[in-house]
């Protein structure tokens, strides 16, 4: 028997037009023999992408000239936005059921990426990794912050070990309530042999100075639970060089000979992950902090657990290490476009002005490097996902760069929150009572301008009125 698995290029036959039900695909008897794989024909194959949770039934038929052949599989490819050049890829399981499987051409690696993570055991939703990339296309700063146990170590751990070559490109380091300075990053000079640099167990310091040494290969440090400690404490060298471009100095120079620079420059190449849980055992970020990165929220919503619980599976991420270690060039590339969107840019800033006018009124307005890379974030998420709408973009944006500083009492935020959710919706809509208090509400629904600021403004509204106090990280 040969291999029960197989795949084919797709052309232009096989994508044809939108609509076109009687698209197939002649099954290659170079790579398996097609009455062993699928039967005899004529027979209705049925079909699954388990990812993305799509099934389908096909006709299956021998034509006179003796092709094998699944037919009106047009609306798969439609559904999927393939593209000639993708790849389809078929699996026989042992239980006998069929999986069909769409790989993307290198145009477009992050959607192998969303197969690859899926196909590894984890489930997020495709908007939310395209967020995380994008972010990190933006600035090499990201922060993933929300419910204890939704996948945010797991989603960086999964994208470093799909990008990198080997596991010398990155770390990932727990970060300890102990921390009160840098030297568990940076290590420090030897008092006792001042000959001597003493480098951190962590093995970060060895990080940055291997990318600096690669400059064409990404280096990636995750910081697990960064804010156990105060991460001015530990990291404040790293939020001073990420707008200034100069160098660390770790040393006097000419004082050390170990193999260790006097000064350490922290290159483009090296993106920093931070994981955040919120209890009564961590700390809360400072303006400085979430102005430097994007913020990611992590939720778990009812469906998705329901979907989880009925479907558990093994996570297996050995098998994402280095799938797609040929996209580091062009992810490279990508990181260092300094583009800003420019497409429907009179009502991006149209909004962003909106919301800057309301957020001053806490203290919690932006600056011009927010707005640039505002700017920029919806320029990546343009190249990244060209179906996304202007508002999706937005919506973006706003939850990302504009709501992490929020935080108050009732009586300072509830006014502002007020106005800020007017801002999400159309209508005449009273915000209040139709909204924030109507536990019912259809975040999705038609007239919600941007679906995840609103829930967002709603949650913060419900908890300041319920606790006196809120802010954007909640447990």
């Amino acid at each position: 028997m040969k291999n029960m698995k197989f795949e084919k290029e797709l052309s232009n036959s096989n994508i044809g037009a939108a609509g076109m039900h009687d698209r197939y695909i002649t099954i290659p008897k170079t790579q398996v023999v097609p009455e062993e794989f699928f039967g005899n024909p004529p027979k209705q194959i049925t079909v699954k992408d388990d990812c993305m949770n799509l099934e389908y039934t096909l006709p299956y038929k021998k034509e006179a000239n003796g092709e094998y052949r699944l037919t009106r599989i047009g609306d798969y490819f439609d559904t999927m936005q393939a593209n000639v050049g993708d790849k389809i890829v078929f699996e026989k399981h042992n239980n006998g059921s069929i999986s069909i499987k769409l790989m993307r051409s290198n145009s477009n690696a992050i959607g192998n990426f969303i197969y690859d993570v899926c196909s590894s055991g984890l489930k997020y939703k495709n908007q939310l990794i395209y967020r995380f990339i994008a972010s990190l296309l933006t600035k090499p700063f990201v922060i993933l912050t929300g419910l204890s146990g939704s996948g945010k170590t797991k989603l960086a751990q999964a994208f470093v070990q799909w990008i990198c070559e080997d596991e010398s490109q990155y770390r990932i380091i727990p970060v300890g309530a102990d921390w009160t300075n840098r030297e568990p990053l940076l290590g420090y000079p030897n008092a006792l042999k001042p000959e001597e640099y003493v480098k951190p167990d962590s093995g970060v310091l060895d990080l940055i100075i291997q990318a600096n040494n690669q400059p064409e290969l990404p280096h990636f440090l995750i910081l697990d639970e960064m804010n156990l400690s105060h991460v001015e404490r530990y990291f404040a060298d790293f939020l001073s060089v990420m707008e200034s471009k100069e160098e660390i100095p770790l040393y006097a120079e000419g004082t050390v000979d170990n193999g260790v620079p006097s000064k350490l420059k922290v290159p483009s190449n090296l993106f920093i992950i931070g994981t955040v849980n919120i209890d009564e055992t961590t700390n809360m970020f400072s303006p400085k902090v979430l102005d430097r990165a994007n913020t990611i929220e992590f939720r778990v919503t009812q469906d998705e657990m329901k979907n989880f619980l009925s479907n558990i599976r093994d996570i297996t991420m050995d098998a994402l290490t280095g799938k797609g270690a040929g996209m580091a060039k062009s992810f490279l590339e990508m990181a260092a476009s300094k583009d800003f969107a420019t497409t429907d840019i009179a009502e991006i800033n149209a909004a962003l002005v909106q919301f800057f006018g309301e957020l001053k009124k806490t203290g919690a307005e932006f600056g011009y490097r927010s707005a640039t890379e505002i700017l920029r974030l919806i320029n990546q998420l343009s190249v990244l996902d060209n179906t996304l709408t202007k508002n999706q973009k937005i919506d973006v944006a706003i939850i990302q760069k504009l709501l992490p500083k929020l935080h108050g009492s009732r009586r300072k935020l509830c006014p502002v929150l007020e106005t800020l959710g007017s801002f999400c919706i159309a209508g005449d809509v009273k915000i209040i009572k139709d909204v924030f208090e109507n536990a019912d509400f259809d975040f999705n629904g038609a007239n919600v301008l941007y679906p995840l600021s609103l829930e967002k403004i709603t949650r913060m509204y419900r908890g300041a009125i319920d606790n006196g106090f809120a802010s954007f990280a909640e447990a």
